[in-house]
């Protein structure tokens, strides 16, 4: 039997530096995190280049010696031989190539063309890494579109650079599709990009204009509530998204896995009926091009009536991770909606010992939270009812008269009401009942209208 070769991921070492203002811990923490994005695309970091500074050196964001050390490890040049760890990085590389340098911050078309001349090697800073993540990753049609936007609009201020990489290519031209003479090629690249832009934000009014009424008309059924799940990327939304909904949606131990927003049923099915949708997972230092072209797929978020706050609270950086999404939800203008902070995978923190421990601390320190493991049935049931008692908390006890000629809005009453009892005479049935105001005034209308 022919056994399968696993294909090894592209070699790629990370360049960064540490402004004065930047803590050890959060320096670290951010290079963690651009560890995993560079996982989720493909790569291997084998190693890091770290440079305290300042301020970035506006040639090449390193300084030149810090630049050409890197330059000799990518060539593999033999005075690399005295590098420290030389044989442990020789061992992880296994004769593969350094393919991309991995820059832990977004910088300048010219610092990135010169580090690149320099290097030998191709140059990706934290924001292409995400945006190309964002692109291999998006499957609705608006998803494409807005992260094909963000893309172009990060690619429009670098065709100068990227052209002088490539050599005379932005020679002077005149004739078919030109402006006029003396229109270069960037030139030209640049209005094609203006137009396919102005092309696709159309193309996207369109699309949210449509959700919109898709989601009026959700809003406007008897009983409905909305859930949203927010937060960190990689904390585990879309396990509790499939545990809370007994869906089948995608999970992955990888950043980005989900970017498209997915709605399902809240299972088992509850009075009201309860809509749970997952949405894309913020990070630190998350372009803001992709916040604003991302608007449509958090909107959901928006519409909620409920935000679950997804937190990892196995990750010693979740305070960190909190914050950022707190911001963006800020910065969207979902910060007024009710929200309900759930720590997952407790069940990652060490022993049951230690997981007591922590459960104990994070209920100190925020009152009211839920702390579970989306893959323990007890814990998921417990938060299904907590859902459904926060939407059940304005109930009030009614009773509703169907007459034997109106049986046909039975199964309206308990699709839309929690039936407390039920009783019958020769005119029809008595249902004492629990419901919404709002939706006991549908029903009683629907009800004399039969």
């Amino acid at each position: 039997m022919q056994s399968e070769v696993k294909e090894k991921p592209m070699c790629a070492v990370v360049a960064a530096v540490q402004l004065p203002n930047v803590s050890d811990g959060e320096f670290e923490s951010s290079l963690a995190e651009l560890r995993e994005l560079a996982k989720t695309l493909g790569f291997e970091v084998v190693h890091s280049f770290i440079q305290k500074r300042a301020g970035f050196d506006t040639t090449g964001y390193l300084g030149a010696g810090k630049r050409d050390e890197i330059r000799r490890f990518v060539l593999n040049e033999p005075a690399m031989e005295d590098f420290e760890g030389f044989e442990q990085v020789q061992a992880a590389l296994g004769g593969r190539p350094i393919e991309a340098i991995l820059v832990d911050h977004e910088i300048s078309p010219t610092q990135a063309r010169n580090l690149e001349v320099e290097a030998g090697c191709p140059v990706m800073d934290r924001t292409m890494v995400i945006l190309e993540i964002f692109h291999r990753n998006a499957r609705s049609r608006a998803a494409r579109a807005q992260v094909e936007i963000a893309r172009l609009g990060y690619m429009a201020p670098r065709l100068r650079e990227m052209a002088k990489l490539a050599g005379p290519q932005g020679r002077q031209r005149s004739g078919v599709g030109g402006r006029g003479a003396g229109e270069s090629h960037t030139e030209l690249d640049r209005r094609k990009i203006r137009d396919r832009i102005a092309e696709l934000q159309l193309e996207i009014t369109a699309m949210e204009l449509e959700r919109k009424t898709q989601r009026a008309r959700r809003q406007g059924r008897q009983g409905l509530a909305a859930v949203a799940l927010v937060g960190y990327t990689n904390a585990g939304k879309s396990t509790l998204m499939r545990a809370l909904t007994g869906s089948e949606v995608l999970v992955a131990n990888k950043l980005f896995a989900t970017l498209d927003t997915t709605v399902r049923v809240l299972y088992p099915e509850s009075v009201p009926r309860v809509l749970v949708s997952d949405t894309v997972g913020f990070i630190k230092n998350l372009p803001h091009g992709l916040v604003a072209s991302f608007k449509s797929t958090l909107d959901e978020a928006l519409d909620a009536a409920l935000l679950l706050h997804v937190i990892d609270a196995s990750d010693p950086g979740f305070e960190r991770q909190l914050q950022v999404t707190d911001e963006v939800l800020a910065e969207i203008g979902a910060d007024e909606v009710p929200r309900l902070r759930v720590f997952n995978k407790i069940d990652h923190v060490g022993d049951a010992t230690a997981q007591a421990e922590r459960e104990a601390d994070l209920r100190a320190l925020y009152p009211g939270c839920v702390v579970m493991s989306a893959r323990r049935p007890d814990d998921v049931a417990a938060l299904h009812q907590l859902i459904v008692a926060r939407f059940q908390q304005d109930f009030i006890e009614a009773e509703l008269f169907l007459a034997w000629s109106a049986q046909q809005l039975r199964g309206e009453v308990f699709a839309n009401c929690e039936v407390l009892e039920e009783r019958a005479d020769e005119e029809g049935a008595f249902f004492r009942v629990r419901g919404g105001r709002d939706t006991l005034e549908a029903l009683r209308a629907q009800i004399a209208r039969a």
